[in-house]
């Protein structure tokens, strides 16, 4: 069965599953699902992280404004379009531009940037840089950008609001904004955190029911990872719930929450995160492949930059040169006997 058919209830026994053979079952099956619905071919996204400035305070993130020990820094489009011609010569045909929620990154400004961008080569280019107007998002749209990528992180109001505090006393309504991209022509990517604390496997499975109702051409998931500088990772307790419902933050639910995803969005571009290898290391990223992956973003922002995006610490890849980060990547796809993919690796439909 294509799990597009799958209910809540369903999604939400096999979260719990841990029987081996059921879940080789599991993996078999999303395996499937990606090799008939979007090939065997490996797109790959290079990855910019441009700026690590935030106004957000997010109990999860390393880059959140009340982290005083993070040293902050803003690419100038020099070097963006120099990591740019480097996506170029590695023949990637995506470019993914990432920040924190950035006032310093202004509409006009970034814009530019894209208009330049367009001018270095045929790539698709992916942004995902927070909430943003939709007067920025109209004018980037409009400057080339093709897909935008704003994870809803849970569906769950209430453990939204404790984790994801407002600005400014504005509300936060990621899934209305998902929307407003929609409409404006972009490829709307969008995910979750697995095993945040808060989270049970009834939200949880939820979550993967949303992703379905919601359509995405992308989606993004990954465990969840303790930054020392959040109200998280210090052990504040943003909503009690009973230790039994807790979803655990490890590599192994990730995979499942990767392979359900697949199932249920069968044409989606998911990716094998730098989450999921940071949680396993040694497998994450050639496992999360074969159960139902099909996109790696290999890192290409500057090594003097890259450790000071830290959204957790110790992410994979993070004292890597660009070129190492590449060929480890290739290395992987060559390793899950798959192929690299050509071309922008837009949703087929």
């Amino acid at each position: 069965m294509l799990a597009g058919d799958m209910a809540v209830d369903e999604i939400e026994g096999w979260l719990r599953e841990r029987d081996a053979d059921r879940l080789e079952e599991l993996w078999s099956r999303a395996d499937a699902v990606r090799r008939a619905a979007v090939g065997d071919a490996v797109h790959l996204r290079g990855l910019i992280e441009i700026s690590n400035h935030c106004v957000r305070r997010c109990a999860y993130c390393g880059l959140n404004a009340g982290n005083r020990t993070l040293a902050r820094y803003r690419m100038t489009q020099d070097e963006i379009l120099g990591c740019v011609r480097q996506a170029r010569g590695f023949g990637y045909g995506t470019i993914v531009l990432q920040g924190g929620e950035d006032p310093g990154i202004t509409g006009p400004w970034l814009a530019e940037v894209l208009r330049l961008m367009e001018q270095e080569g045929p790539f698709a280019i992916t942004l995902s840089l927070g909430e943003r107007s939709i007067e920025d998002l109209r004018l980037w749209r409009e400057a080339g950008a093709d897909r935008y990528l704003l994870r809803f992180e849970t569906s769950d109001r209430g453990l939204y609001e404790a984790v994801h505090p407002p600005v400014a006393g504005s509300l936060s309504d990621r899934l209305a904004m998902l929307g407003g991209l929609r409409r404006l022509g972009y490829e709307v990517g969008s995910g979750v955190m697995v095993g945040i604390p808060g989270q049970g496997y009834r939200s949880l499975a939820k979550d993967i029911a949303l992703f379905r109702e919601l359509d995405l051409d992308m989606v993004g998931v990954g465990p969840y990872l303790p930054h020392p500088a959040t109200a998280l990772g210090r052990g504040e307790v943003v909503r009690a719930i009973e230790p039994a419902e807790q979803v655990p933050n490890d590599a192994d639910m990730a995979y499942k929450v990767v392979a359900l995803t697949r199932l249920v969005c069968p044409e989606a571009n998911i990716p094998a995160t730098t989450a999921l290898a940071t949680a396993d290391p040694q497998m994450g990223r050639r496992l999360g492949l074969e159960r139902g992956a099909n996109v790696i973003m290999p890192d290409l922002t500057p090594s003097k930059y890259r450790r000071a995006y830290e959204i957790y610490p110790a992410k994979a890849g993070s004292t890597q040169t660009p070129e190492e980060c590449h060929e480890t990547v290739l290395a992987t796809i060559r390793a899950a006997g798959r192929t690299v993919g050509i071309g922008p690796g837009s949703r087929g439909r």
